[in-house]
């Protein structure tokens, strides 16, 4: 169906390869339990890989969509407090948001220590079997996970906060100090995401590698031309444990790095994270790839590596984020290879399975809509 006339346009998933635009009805802030809650008019939304599993697949780990269960997808994504409840009281109509998109139940042990992220009850944005997404002209969530969007950072930087907020998550997970070497294993979104907080954190020295040439040059784009910062390619038959030696020699990382942040679930890769480590160092799995994997355990074990998982993002990843947007000293936004139109989202998410560019991203709000800051002020987009 086409937008036009529709009140609340949404992107819902039925299947693989199967998507359409719906007119899902236009939430409201009705109920008792809304007092907390605003509604925002989506302005981007970013496309991740997951949403291109999900394309593929119609889900993931056993959380599928179905003809008589689909889901409106998306979960990277900016906007404009379009409502708010009557508690809400941090919050105005007009203020430019970045989104959050979890809810968690709030009294669980997970949330009662701090971990919201792993609370079981968790209605996380475009999270079969019920949980919306972003990709909708106006979208329902609680009002403390809408962080503000200073003057400085536009509507489609602003979406880039998730991602962000992954990489924030990843780097605060192995503890990265200033002066560490950290090595990241892929240099897509997440992993150039990666590379810049732990600059941010301090660390003298980033190498990020990645088979691809095109993503190499997008990361060089970001953080190039900084001291420290360094990319590298794996040969054509190099095994991990050679591809670790070459690394370590090649950027002069001493017995090892400090840390490494694996950003792709290939299976040569983290084999490559746990040799390139020194002996003490830790190592992060952000990426997903297959269920089983083969793992060079006595390794972990004789260099007494620390090993960590990784999922989402967590209590005060999101401010990490945007400190680092707003400082200014990354171009965060060379990220965005291309901006699609709401009509065309199949397409960007086609794209991003081809593997063209960095990040791909969705114009939810419209032309005119998106390029409105607050107050009405025009703003480049």
């Amino acid at each position: 169906m086409s937008i036009r006339g529709a009140a609340n346009p949404s992107i819902y998933l039925y299947g693989p390869g199967k998507a359409k635009i719906v007119d899902h009805p236009t939430p409201t802030l009705d109920a008792p339990e809304d007092a907390g809650r605003i509604i925002v008019r989506v302005a981007f939304v970013g496309v991740c890989g997951s949403d291109v599993h999900f394309w593929n697949h119609g889900g993931i780990n056993g959380k599928n969509v179905s003809e008589s269960q689909p889901l409106i997808m998306g979960h990277e994504a900016s906007g404009t407090v379009h409502a708010v409840g009557s508690a809400v009281q941090d919050l105005k109509v007009g203020d430019e948001v970045a989104i959050e998109p979890s809810d968690p139940c709030r009294s669980c042990p997970h949330c009662k220590r701090g971990a919201y992220h792993l609370c079981p009850h968790m209605k996380f944005g475009a999270c079969p079997p019920d949980t919306p997404g972003c990709l909708t002209h106006f979208y329902k969530m609680p009002a403390d996970f809408a962080y503000p969007l200073p003057p400085s950072i536009s509507l489609r930087e602003g979406a880039l906060t998730e991602p962000l907020a992954v990489g924030a998550h990843a780097v605060r997970g192995v503890n990265v100090r200033p002066g560490q070497s950290v090595v990241v294993m892929g240099a897509g979104t997440v992993g150039v995401c990666a590379a810049v907080v732990a600059r941010w954190f301090g660390a003298t020295n980033v190498v990020c590698m990645d088979l691809q040439a095109g993503k190499l040059e997008g990361a060089r784009a970001v953080l190039g031309g900084a001291d420290g910062f360094e990319t590298l390619m794996p040969r054509q038959g190099e095994a991990p444990m050679e591809l670790a030696a070459r690394i370590v020699r090649e950027c002069g990382l001493g017995e090892g790095a400090d840390a490494v942040v694996e950003a792709t679930g290939a299976e040569s890769c983290v084999q490559t994270g746990v040799y390139v480590l020194r002996k003490g160092g830790q190592y992060i799995q952000t990426g997903l790839g297959k269920v089983m994997i083969q793992f060079p355990i006595v390794d972990v074990s004789e260099k007494e590596l620390h090993f960590h998982g990784a999922f989402r993002y967590g209590p005060e990843d999101f401010a990490v984020a945007l400190d680092v947007l707003r400082s200014g000293r990354w171009e965060v936004a060379k990220l965005i290879t291309k901006v699609w139109e709401f009509e065309n989202t199949t397409e960007a998410w086609e794209a991003t399975k081809r593997g063209e560019g960095v990040k791909n991203m969705i114009r939810v709000g419209g032309k005119e809509e998106a390029g409105v800051g607050t107050n009405g002020v025009a703003r480049s987009t």
